[in-house]
């Protein structure tokens, strides 16, 4: 399947979203590495390369619709969408500005919603493909300062479960791993150590751990499975 296969990963340049990259490149998809920072993403793209893949950047801001039409463009036809990239705030609610806010949703759901709109009808065309989008256990978990965040990962469910009944009919699966805790080179260790201390392995989790539940779903292997919400968070959400 994944012979002359493209997937198209938002967010690619580090964290979750570069071990997602890493990952379909290793399964043979060629990748197109989606970022706001050429020099990243172009290291990026070496890594892939030098590990025997294909891979090519595209720069685009999720934040704005046009970015995200061109974007769109850019990638053309595409056998996986991953919707990775996004923003987070955390803090006290009253602090949260209206121009924070609203870039969050822009790049969290906005550009979720029309990155579908323009390159999953034609998967649905080709009748195959899939989609991946990542939420996060602040969907399902009320967590103090998150109330935007968690909000904007409860409309990427929801979006998910709306686009497998849509496009699943016609051969594409779609689908949502929610991950828990999760160290990444942006996030404060101690916090994640706190809330990995929460969860059922006592432990947070390496991106390459949520990157192999992504790969999975962009598998045959997984050939049954759509409108899932998979959780990848230690159990933190099973009690």
């Amino acid at each position: 399947m994944t012979d002359n296969s493209t997937a198209l990963v938002t967010g690619a340049t580090s964290g979750i979203g570069r071990a997602i990259a890493l990952a379909l490149a290793a399964d043979g998809h060629h990748v197109i590495v989606h970022g706001r920072d050429p020099a990243r993403g172009a290291a990026t793209v070496e890594v892939i390369e030098q590990a025997g893949g294909h891979a090519r950047f595209v720069a685009a801001d999720l934040t704005d619709v046009a970015g995200v039409r061109r974007l769109a463009a850019e990638a053309g036809d595409v056998d996986v969408l991953v919707n990775n990239g996004g923003r987070s705030w955390f803090g006290p609610t009253s602090d949260l500005d209206t121009g924070t806010y609203d870039a969050m949703f822009a790049a969290n759901v906005r550009a979720a919603y029309y990155l579908v709109a323009a390159l999953v009808p034609a998967m649905a065309e080709r009748g195959r493909g899939s989609v991946i989008s990542i939420s996060s256990m602040a969907a399902q978990v009320g967590l103090a300062g998150g109330a935007a965040y968690g909000a904007t990962k409860v409309a990427l469910e929801a979006m998910t479960r709306a686009w497998a009944a849509e496009f699943s009919p016609k051969g594409v699966r779609v689908n949502a791993v929610a991950p828990g805790p999760t160290f990444t080179e942006g996030a404060d260790r101690g916090r994640i150590e706190q809330l990995g201390s929460t969860t059922l392995l006592d432990r947070g989790a390496r991106v390459e751990e949520i990157a192999d539940v992504v790969a999975f779903l962009a598998s045959p292997k997984a050939g049954y499975v759509t409108g899932a919400v998979i959780a990848a968070d230690g159990g933190r959400t099973a009690v």
